[in-house]
């Protein structure tokens, strides 16, 4: 195996692109001319308190059973421009009589920009992120996003706080829901694919959702999983796995970035100069706006960085935060520090020209009412169209995990079923964290997709058996006759809604309350049992993986859950999700993700190497993993050269052929690994993977096509003038090919120095 070292190979720079771009991909990295004047023109108009309230978002008056308004303080406020955006007020005519305060009563008839968390959906809810992640399927989801901005732009709103794109390799971190899952590869796919789809070709279309990547940085890296808590790794860490889809969401155009609550190595981000300013707007050229997390300026204060309100306002401006949400310090305490120069007027005044090119670019001024029509707000919500593709995406989410004997898919025409536990006939949870404006009414729940998949002979049996999380209503006897009287129990198990999203951390991700116990003891009924998980982070079920004969992994799925588990169950659909997250055995392998480093002492027979005395080493499932009604072989992996130079592609090829008796989809995965570097490399890495869907014994050449980006990484520092730099080293790497991270194909190529 040949050594690198700093002589020995010659190192290629390359800009770092993760995802395809679009016509609409430069419009918050490049300058319009003509914009520019205009805000030029207006910032010698404003006072500094008008700018400052430029950058001032604050929420509706919220009342109990009312709709969100706004206060007589706002409305006055508005009048003197000293509110720039609101967050949650939304419908059509609440925001109308928002905007025409601003447009027609205020000094210099700014518009309102006004902002909510759209995340999965507005109306008609779709799963959850972390499960769309699933689907591997990133026009699929740019599709969801679409109907998303559809929807919320029909109710008022002009800006989504999504997507998050934090990567996260601890489930115990409640947020891991609202994401794509551990891989940063997979993740900037999402990414881009949401930033399209909310944003659309033009922005000034009223059917287009201004989009904000989320938690900028390294949220994810939450120590402990705690929320919140600080985030502490190198440099080359967070440009690796935690920068990238940040960086993909630019290259797709997002508009805006919302500043992370953590710190990162000391530094809390909402005063990160280095993140806000040098990498974003120096390294990227992304020239859109970026608004903090909920008060997290004033918190810099807790965060021990700042010694007052005026301090941390100045900190945060200067780092590069434009936009306040929810302190007020901006507009409240910066006008004193501008004039004592304190912060030079300068800087406001750029924070100011990033929000006011997004409204431009948003079409406001020349329509500020854009989003206004209440008759339009009637008709769009709720479209069939609109269900008819969240029931396709919940469809694609949907992980079979084990399938032992063939048990699924079920046939429709049972004598009798038992559908079991205490989330087989809710309709609240299956929305999922975050569910914007979705309602249960719309929500169809597990036991009325059953009810309406399965014939009219087939008897069903339901009990809730118990609750989710607690330990009363118990009943198991009730619970184990129906099982006994059935062909096969169906027990829909799993978190509340509230147990995963923010500020839902967990220490422990077993099943919650009694619903171990309740499943336990309808498996010794000895009947035939069919596990159906609904949570949003992977869940610890060494003891369901080893004794149930099938799981399914149906995340929280949105309104039409109990449709698609449906469809899944009884094979109308072959499932075809694959794991965008690994599960772990219990809590002490975590934090486990695939895409880890080797060590000196890798897992061996030997004890003296890394591992666990009481656990194997291993995921319980991994990363990638998801199994089919069907199956499918993979053979002939190739490559269309054994050498190639730091600047050329590669091709990749594999066939792949469904051995089974039904046609499905595959989702072929491919991953590389740099053997010999500067700096040591992980054990695989993902770059790329296609769906492909074949018939029962057909088999397709899968191709490939692995650029010198997906073979570079960040390097080595060697002092303080070196920086380090995004490069193709040469050596040998290897390449894989499989069906999922641990399940592959391998070859070997080289890259040669020119």
């Amino acid at each position: 195996m040949m050594r690198r070292t700093r002589k020995a190979f010659v190192q290629v720079i390359l800009g770092v692109v993760f995802v395809g771009s679009c016509a609409f991909a430069q419009t918050f990295r490049s300058v319009d001319v003509g914009i520019e004047h205009r805000i030029d023109s207006l910032l010698r108009l404003m006072t500094l308190e008008e700018k400052l309230g430029q950058l001032n978002q604050v929420t509706p008056k919220w009342s109990p059973n009312t709709k969100e308004t706004t206060s007589a303080e706002q409305r006055e406020m508005i009048r003197r421009g000293r509110i720039g955006s609101f967050l949650g007020l939304v419908g059509a005519e609440e925001t109308r009589k928002a905007q025409r305060v601003a447009v027609e009563e205020s000094r210099l008839k700014i518009p309102l920009i006004f902002g909510f968390d759209v995340i999965h959906g507005y109306r008609t809810t779709f799963p959850i992120p972390l499960a769309m992640a699933g689907t591997w399927n990133p026009e699929l989801i740019e599709q969801a996003a679409r109907v998303a901005a559809i929807e919320a732009s029909a109710a008022g709103i002009h800006w989504t706080f999504a997507p998050m794109v934090d990567i996260a390799r601890d489930p115990r971190w409640g947020r891991i829901a609202e994401g794509a899952g551990e891989d940063p590869y997979l993740g900037s796919m999402m990414a881009g694919a949401q930033v399209r789809g909310f944003q659309g070709t033009d922005l000034r279309q009223v059917n287009t959702l201004l989009a904000c990547a989320k938690h900028f940085a390294a949220y994810g890296a939450a120590e402990a999983g705690r929320d919140y808590n600080i985030a502490d790794m190198s440099e080359r860490t967070l440009r690796e796995i935690y920068l990238p889809p940040f960086k993909a969401a630019v290259d797709a155009g997002v508009g805006t970035l919302m500043s992370s609550f953590n710190e990162i190595n000391g530094v809390p981000s909402s005063a990160n100069r280095w993140l806000m300013t040098d990498v974003l707007r120096g390294e990227w050229k992304f020239n859109g706006f970026v608004v903090s997390d909920w008060t997290a300026i004033e918190e810099l204060q807790k965060h021990g960085v700042a010694t007052s309100r005026e301090h941390a306002g100045i900190l945060a401006l200067d780092a590069g935060v434009d936009m306040d949400m929810m302190d007020s310090i901006y507009v409240n305490e910066l006008p004193q520090a501008v004039r004592e120069k304190r912060i030079p007027e300068r800087v406001v005044n750029e924070s100011v020209r990033r929000v006011l090119r997004a409204k431009l670019r948003l079409g406001l001024f020349e329509n500020p009412y854009r989003n206004c029509d209440t008759t339009m707000e009637k008709e769009v919500m709720l479209a069939p169209e609109h269900f008819q593709l969240s029931r396709k995406v919940a469809q694609e989410s949907i992980v079979l995990l084990k399938n032992e004997k063939s048990i699924l898919p079920l046939e429709k025409d049972m004598k009798t079923i038992a559908v079991l536990g205490p989330l087989a006939n809710d309709r609240y949870n299956p929305l999922g964290a975050w569910y914007a404006k979705g309602n249960r009414e719309n929500v169809v729940s597990v036991l009325e997709g059953i009810k309406k998949k399965v014939s009219a002979q087939t008897r069903l049996l339901y009990a809730k058996g118990c609750e989710i999380e607690s330990d009363s209503g118990f009943n198991r006897k009730e619970a184990v006759t129906l099982a006994r009287k059935a062909d096969v129990a169906i027990v829909v198990v799993g978190e509340s809604l509230e147990m995963s999203g923010e500020a839902a951390s967990r220490s422990s991700l077993d099943l919650p309350g009694k619903q171990k116990e309740l499943i336990k003891a309808i498996y010794e009924t000895g009947k035939p049992v069919v596990l159906v998980l609904m949570n949003g982070r992977p869940l610890t079920i060494s003891w369901e993986a080893d004794h149930v004969p099938a799981i399914l992994e149906s995340w929280f799925l949105g309104v039409e859950s109990g449709n698609a588990i449906a469809d899944v169950l009884f094979g109308d659909v072959n499932p075809s999700g694959k794991l965008p997250v690994s599960f772990p055995r219990n809590v002490g392998q975590i934090p486990i993700y695939y895409n880890h480093k080797t060590t000196g002492r890798p897992v061996a027979d030997n004890k003296y190497t890394s591992k666990y005395l009481d656990v194997a080493s291993t995921p319980l499932y991994p990363f990638g993993y998801g199994l089919s009604y069907t199956t499918f072989s993979y053979s002939n992996l190739r490559i269309s050269s054994p050498t190639i130079s730091p600047h050329q592609e590669l091709k990749v090829l594999v066939d792949v052929a469904n051995t089974g008796r039904r046609s499905g989809d595959e989702i072929v995965q491919l991953y590389v690994q740099d053997e010999v570097a500067s700096v040591t490399r992980p054990v695989k890495e993902l770059k790329g993977f296609q769906r492909v869907s074949l018939n029962a014994g057909e088999k397709k050449t899968v191709e490939f096509m692995l650029k010198p980006e997906h073979l570079a990484f960040w390097n080595q520092v060697y002092d303080l003038v070196e920086e380090m730099k995004f490069v193709v080293e040469p050596g040998m790497f290897k390449v894989f090919v499989g069906t999922n991270s641990g399940d592959v194909l391998e070859a070997r190529f080289e890259v040669v120095a020119n």
